[in-house]
């Protein structure tokens, strides 16, 4: 089993903006690692205090569905990201960990200004 990394954020807390940057977000970890649904185990989110209205899992749980989602506040920090969405993706797959690319996408980019586009 092997996890990958996300997040991306959002400019306006709204349930349109969340749902279509979740899915965005989603899209480009499967994409860009060449993981299919069936491989997907579990899918943690984490939100910032600051969205409130909508549950990153439920704007996937239509296409995700039948694979568990979770979601979890993150912390409060006083210099961290805000309007931000994060992911932790398990999934079974032939990847090595060092292939992985890890998707930051917006203002979420400078979390992880070590990794490659």
């Amino acid at each position: 089993m092997l996890a990958l990394r996300g997040a991306i954020t959002v400019e306006d807390d709204t349930r349109e903006e969340v749902v279509e940057k979740t899915n965005r977000l989603v899209d480009e970890m499967l994409s860009r690692n060449a993981i299919d649904h069936d491989d997907l185990v579990s899918v943690i989110f984490t939100a910032t205090d600051d969205i409130t209205s909508e549950f990153p899992a439920t704007a996937v749980r239509g296409r995700l569905g039948d694979v568990p989602l979770l979601c979890a506040r993150e912390l409060g920090i006083g210099y961290g990201t805000p309007l931000c969405i994060r992911v932790l993706m398990h999934f079974q797959g032939e990847h090595e960990r060092r292939e992985l690319r890890h998707v930051y996408l917006e203002g979420a980019r400078g979390l992880r200004d070590d990794l490659p586009e």
